[in-house]
């Protein structure tokens, strides 16, 4: 005789899916951690890496890791972008991008200068950009992503200088300097004498969470099993007592 009594379908079939999507949330966010695995080891592999030439990579960047370049041009001037909300080291502030025109290049090169927390709230005070012809080094890699976009572009909205953004959209940084932008982003070399902050460590979820999560996940498909059987238990019929 089964120690299970006869479930109903509607109980094996809510058991079976939620199952299959537990298992699956777990092995997605494994897949996650092993994702971040990989950009912690090109981030560090590219910070020890040598200076490459940046126009055989300029419009066809390697997929599989984030080159170091150097650039001799100017920046332009005219056209700051604040990437507001950031964090840096358990404080609040800005990423500070400004379009480079490298030098025999057509296209502009957006980089960011670093991190620079805000003061009581407030945004701090941008220090002037280098004048003339300059060299900078950095590492040439993926833009931040537009994320979940809030409304549309708000950049032709703004005036002056400086300009305010809640996502980083190469096209519309373009559009609104008037001139196409290469596909990636330059993160500048750390400088002691910058007062920006310059960690270029990914700001994302470290793979040990995401392995923390899939174990909450496989724990849920187990615990569904577990609930299953246990409502589905024959129960021993009691024994008569002596009289």
């Amino acid at each position: 005789m089964s120690f299970l009594r006869r479930p109903t379908w509607f109980a094996v079939a809510l058991t079976v899916v939620g199952v299959l999507a537990f298992v699956r949330l777990g092995v997605w966010q494994l897949d996650r951690a092993d994702e971040k695995d990989e950009l912690l080891r090109r981030y560090a592999a590219s910070a020890a890496a040598a200076v490459e030439d940046f126009g055989m990579i300029a419009d066809a960047p390697p997929v599989d890791r984030y080159p170091r370049v150097a650039l001799h041009g100017q920046f332009v001037p005219g056209h700051t972008y604040i990437f507001d909300d950031q964090t840096h080291a358990g404080q609040v502030g800005i990423h500070v991008y400004v379009p480079f025109s490298p030098h025999g290049q057509t296209p502009y090169v957006l980089v960011d200068l670093g991190f620079l927390a805000k003061e009581s709230g407030a945004n701090p005070r941008l220090p002037p950009l280098p004048n003339g012809e300059t060299t900078i080094r950095g590492l040439y890699v993926p833009s931040p992503g537009v994320g979940v976009r809030l409304g549309g572009d708000r950049l032709p909205e703004q005036h002056g200088a400086e300009k305010s953004m809640v996502y980083v959209d190469l096209k519309e940084i373009g559009a609104d300097v008037g001139r196409a932008l290469y596909p990636r982003v330059l993160l500048l070399d750390a400088d002691p004498a910058s007062i920006y902050a310059r960690d270029w460590t990914p700001g994302f979820m470290p793979p040990a969470r995401h392995r923390a999560y899939a174990f909450q996940w496989f724990t849920f498909a187990l615990a569904a099993v577990v609930i299953f059987v246990l409502l589905h238990r024959q129960r021993r019929p009691k024994r008569p007592e002596n009289p």
